[in-house]
């Protein structure tokens, strides 16, 4: 059995250079073989031993790639990861996993046909407050949980640019950007819920944009228990609010988000002693009663772990196993597919039953 994945990266954006490659050349069990940059060689500056590929085809052409990892605009995911795999590649793509149920579904049966590991790159289940989150419920600490509210907010009052704000561009807009992070998150705590409702809207009214830049989605479990996940482009409050879970015995409120992210534009990496770690005033605060003791104070939030992701994928490949996998292409499906029921509730004005 090889010791390392040898994994091809195509692109050499921000989402590469900033989450991608860091990660991998960060990893025991990954080796940064080549990277798909058309016109340039930028890549090769920053990591010196990489191969610059020109074309996909010529990266799925060689032999001594194991991985391809796909961090290119949301519409060309699913042909990208199709080729891939048919051409005996595993596959790591850029969350959202594509832009309809229909790619989702098609994807997920061509890695269960060719026996291909295919992987969505969710690296937020690995965000320390979310780790907190987890553990928190894990342990019963809240008691049975009622709410659970998670919000990932910006404030940008115009257009930045770029295919993420283009009307012409499928899959743009902020429910496929962080409305994928936030529903991933909460079908890997819950579950599929029951029902669905939803409300997305352009807030801002640009002349240059008019992509969802807005919405409120309301995820409906038996029992009572609801997952409101919300994002807004005009939320200009310090600090902004994360989470705020709700149980029967108390609530835990969490404000700022993940540290990683700054932290690997600022050139920290995961072997780094402060990389994951949060400083004491942006911890999550509690209030609940454990075992008779009613607790008020802060919870220290959980080390942020974006490398686990990573590790794991090259864990599967190494073991051929994709059950070991931790981010299923099913979950993909099932992301993407409360996508889209969330747009027919916007659109329908209404609750969709699953």
């Amino acid at each position: 059995m090889a010791s390392k994945v040898n994994v091809g990266v195509i692109g050499f954006g921000f989402s590469s250079q900033t989450f991608h490659c860091p990660l991998i050349v960060s990893s025991p069990h990954l080796n940064l073989a080549a990277v798909v940059e058309r016109h340039g060689n930028k890549s090769k500056s920053v990591y010196s031993d990489v191969h610059v590929a020109k074309s996909t085809d010529e990266l799925f052409d060689m032999a001594n790639i194991d991985l391809v990892v796909i961090t290119t605009p949301n519409d060309s995911h699913f042909s990208l990861a199709k080729s891939a795999m048919e051409k005996g590649k595993h596959v790591v793509v850029e969350k959202p996993f594509t832009v309809t149920l229909a790619e989702a579904e098609e994807l997920a049966k061509v890695s269960k046909d060719t026996n291909k590991i295919c992987s969505v790159y969710q690296n937020r289940r690995w965000d320390g407050d979310f780790l907190t989150v987890k553990k928190l419920i894990a342990n019963g600490h809240l008691g049975r949980i009622v709410e659970f509210e998670s919000h990932f907010d910006r404030f940008r009052n115009f257009v930045k640019g770029g295919w993420r704000e283009s009307d012409a561009q499928p899959g743009s807009g902020m429910l496929y950007d962080l409305g994928a992070h936030l529903i991933d998150q909460s079908l890997s705590l819950f579950g599929l819920p029951i029902s669905v409702y939803a409300t997305l809207t352009n807030q801002r009214q640009l002349k240059e944009s008019s992509v969802i830049d807005d919405f409120t989605i309301i995820l409906q479990y038996a029992g009572g228990f609801k997952a409101v996940l919300r994002s807004s482009m005009l939320a200009r409050q310090s600090p902004v609010l994360r989470y705020n879970v709700r149980g029967m015995n108390g609530n835990f409120v969490k404000h700022y988000l993940d540290v990683q992210e700054d932290q690997l534009k600022a050139g920290l990496v995961p072997t780094d002693a402060p990389y994951g770690v949060e400083s004491s005033e942006r911890w999550g605060s509690i209030n609940t009663d454990i075992s008779g003791v009613h607790i008020v104070g802060q919870v220290e939030t959980e080390k942020g772990a974006y490398l686990s992701f990573y590790n794991n994928v090259g864990q599967a490949i190494l073991k051929g196993d994709r059950e070991y996998l931790e981010v299923k292409p099913e979950d993909g499906v099932n992301c993407i597919r409360l996508i889209e029921l969330a747009q027919q509730s916007s659109d329908e004005g209404r609750v969709i039953n699953l």
